[in-house]
């Protein structure tokens, strides 16, 4: 069984900064995907960034070239590190780790972004 618990979410003003951690326990092997999800109030959850096992990494258009997605092996821990935000990046934002045809989901963190 893998936890994720979450942290950093926030208020930011636009133009700012956050990063945002994803803290996994348990037992992670073989091929896995490692990913930040995003829920808007009234928007269904989409797909921000993903980190595969063997190191590649993908994003959302929305958020290429702001956002950075990384790991910490040894801490068993991933980051979204976020930069530029915008008010359009407000959302409850999901860790998530997808092993063995199983989905883990972190509580969610709130990322608002605001003057």
């Amino acid at each position: 069984q893998v936890q994720l618990v979450e942290s950093g979410g926030g208020l930011v003003q636009p133009g700012g900064s956050l990063r945002l951690s994803c803290a996994a326990s348990g037992s992670i092997s073989g091929i896995y995907i490692m990913g930040w999800y995003r829920q808007a109030p009234g928007k269904q959850r989409e797909s921000v960034a993903v980190i595969l096992s063997g190191g590649s990494t993908d994003y959302a258009d929305s958020v290429k070239g702001r956002f950075t997605i990384s790991r910490d092996n040894a801490k068993n821990t991933f980051y979204l590190q976020m930069n530029s935000l915008k008010p359009e990046d407000t959302a409850v934002y999901y860790c998530n780790i997808r092993a063995a045809g199983l989905h883990y989901w972190g509580q969610g963190t709130q990322v608002t972004v605001s003057s």
